[in-house]
């Protein structure tokens, strides 16, 4: 039976933290700002687009909090939707998650870190490295890199680290979380203090004069869906941060620490971020920014303390981050296919826990299909490129996950009506205005994203996919093995 044994409570509240924190951080703070200073073409509108995430994120975390001290349980948002709703919206939520948007996201930061480690050892890792190709039809290639089977390894090897309890996990990601974080800061610090360049576009005269790409100076609603659509990179950026109410049956002191853990750490990175964008404006002009080869404007503004070396010094610090974040999202994950099986929603072996203490067939689960994900490529003849169908995958659920952040936060209201004595030891910050605000924000961007044209092609797709988790969930209800807890 699946009671036979416990989660082993031994993460602290530095620990939750570093959870938090190093599920946010992984490649994208040192990518993303390019393609959003494309779009925005205002230093001021970017920094905007970073702080507008960082408070909405921080809005979130702070109204999850509520819901993590009321139910301090494995499974963390499956559980929340679950209860203001119904299982059925538990479920879509759990089964999105385990279809894209956490196995997804694990195949994507894999891949990152194989590409940066080509960087290093060019001879040996790359994306046109084949061990087999049998050629290309379609826009699809039908080939096996040595990048894909690094990236394979990296899930496989954080999946066996994983699989010998959440002490070992935990160590893995404070060690990173707190090298990645010091690399991020040395960063912040050389770029303001040795990198600032007087042609920097934190010193330029039209600060706050956004343009489109054609040179001409947005304004009105044109600006405001374009920032909506250009905060998708930041908000992917800095997703995860509710990894750890999935992993809340482990935390000691759970009503207390997962949501102080939430508060500090989304703060933390929320800093850490501005301060980052802060020092690529002061280091490098607009255009710089903008043009930064393969969008790295990380290693951009590091070439102009380090020259050629800056390339490699990137490299290794993208391939910490990325490494640390891959753990953060490998040990969290499991937790939630844990507590759907509990409720007769998932693979019965998933809702078992290993000889120490945590899911292990969710783990391996888990590392399989993220995996698979990794393996069909695309090909652009034109451009000789290869890339990954997961990264569309991605782009396709970025609404539904907006859309299920808001669904969860108006689950807070809902749960202050349905259980108005339930024990609440931390309350949500500035109920219930931050919560309101937090959900018209989110409900504005996720329109922004169904018509914005950038965007509006990636959304239908993306419902498709959260909804092709009904017939499995009736599946499931028809054969009488859905018993969900109370």
């Amino acid at each position: 039976m699946s009671n036979e044994r416990h989660f082993v409570r031994d993460l602290n509240l530095l620990d939750s933290t570093m959870i938090v924190a190093g599920s946010m951080i992984g490649s994208g703070i040192f990518i993303v700002s390019a393609d959003m200073a494309r779009q925005l073409g205002s230093p001021g509108w970017l920094l905007l687009a970073w702080l507008f995430t960082g408070l909405l994120t921080l809005a979130a975390a702070l109204s999850y909090g509520e819901l993590a001290s009321m139910m301090p349980n494995a499974g963390g948002q499956y559980v929340y939707l679950r209860e203001a709703y119904s299982p059925m919206w538990g479920f879509l939520y759990g089964w999105t998650l385990f279809l894209v948007i956490q196995t997804g996201t694990i195949a994507a930061v894999a891949v990152a870190f194989a590409r940066f480690l080509g960087v290093l050892i060019p001879n040996w890792v790359g994306e046109d490295h084949f061990l087999f190709n049998l050629g290309s039809a379609g826009g699809l290639s039908f080939s096996f890199s040595s990048a894909q089977l690094v990236a394979i390894g990296t899930i496989v090897i954080l999946t066996i680290a994983n699989l010998r309890g959440i002490h070992e996990g935990k160590l893995i990601q404070n060690v990173f979380t707190f090298a990645k974080t010091g690399a991020l800061l040395g960063l912040i610090a050389l770029g303001l203090a040795v990198g600032r360049r007087a042609d920097g576009a934190l010193f330029q005269a039209d600060f706050w004069t956004p343009r489109n790409a054609d040179g001409l100076e947005l304004g009105g609603l044109a600006l405001l869906m374009v920032l909506g659509t250009a905060m998708v990179g930041s908000l992917f950026s800095s997703d995860a941060w509710n990894n750890i109410t999935f992993t809340a049956g482990e935390v000691k002191k759970p009503k207390r620490n997962v949501p102080l853990s939430l508060a500090i750490g989304t703060a933390l990175v929320t800093v850490i971020y501005l301060l980052a964008n802060v020092a690529y404006l002061a280091a490098l002009p607009l255009t710089a920014v903008q043009n930064a080869p393969a969008d790295r404007v990380a290693t951009a503004t590091m070439s102009v303390i380090f020259g050629s070396q800056a390339t490699i010094i990137m490299a290794i610090a993208i391939m910490v981050s990325t490494f640390g974040c891959n753990n953060g999202l490998i040990l969290a994950g499991a937790r939630v296919y844990y507590a759907m099986a509990l409720d007769g929603l998932f693979f019965k072996k998933a809702g078992r826990l290993n000889r120490h203490g945590v899911p292990g067939w969710g783990l391996v689960l888990q590392a399989g299909w993220a995996s698979l994900l990794i393996l069909p490529r695309t090909y652009d003849a034109r451009t000789n490129t290869y890339g990954n169908l997961y990264s569309s995958l991605l782009d396709y659920v970025i609404f539904a996950v907006m859309l299920f952040y808001a669904l969860t936060v108006i689950g807070l209201f809902i749960l202050r009506f349905k259980r108005p004595q339930a024990e609440r030891p931390y309350r949500a910050f500035g109920y219930p205005v931050v919560p309101a605000l937090y959900v018209i924000l989110a409900l504005l961007i996720a329109v922004d994203l169904l018509i914005a044209e950038k965007t509006r092609g990636n959304t239908i797709p993306g419902l498709v996919i959260v909804l092709t988790g009904l017939p499995v969930y009736l599946l499931w209800r028809r054969k009488g093995r859905a018993k969900p807890r109370a």
